[in-house]
């Protein structure tokens, strides 16, 4: 067994694609019209194009927003994204203009770095020690 899809929820799927894109670095990999306004689409590292899928997943549910809200608010990361050095992705999003919640942190053998996606979720990014 082993993990092929998981999600985000997002409030709007073309700003999300975009950001997830062309400020993060994924790759598009589905996009599929679902009724006149979602779209089943997911994107995918470009270093692993075969591997997990993460679906930009509309926010319209109710439940979405609250649970959303509550992780945000409390500061804890809906997902988290594994990079070679945190201080160097840090730089790069930072400079592109992304909003970071928490700067980098060692946290023993790992270090950290918490950031604002802007389509309603903190992301956590994260280097270990191979």
């Amino acid at each position: 067994m082993r993990i092929h899809l998981t999600s985000v929820f997002v409030d709007d799927q073309a700003e999300a694609l975009r950001f997830y894109t062309e400020v993060l670095g994924f790759v598009k990999k589905h996009d599929v019209p679902l009724g006149e306004e979602d779209r089943w689409l997911t994107v995918v590292s470009p270093e692993q194009p075969a591997g997990t899928e993460l679906l930009l997943e509309p926010s319209g549910h109710p439940a979405a927003k609250a649970y959303r809200d509550a992780l945000v608010g409390d500061g804890i990361p809906l997902a988290q994204f594994a990079v070679d050095d945190v201080a160097a992705e840090y730089a790069r999003l930072r400079d592109l203009g992304v909003r970071f919640t928490q700067e980098p942190v060692e946290m023993g053998p790992v270090t950290t770095a918490v950031f604002d996606d802007t389509c309603g979720n903190l992301i956590q990014i994260i280097a270990q020690p191979g």
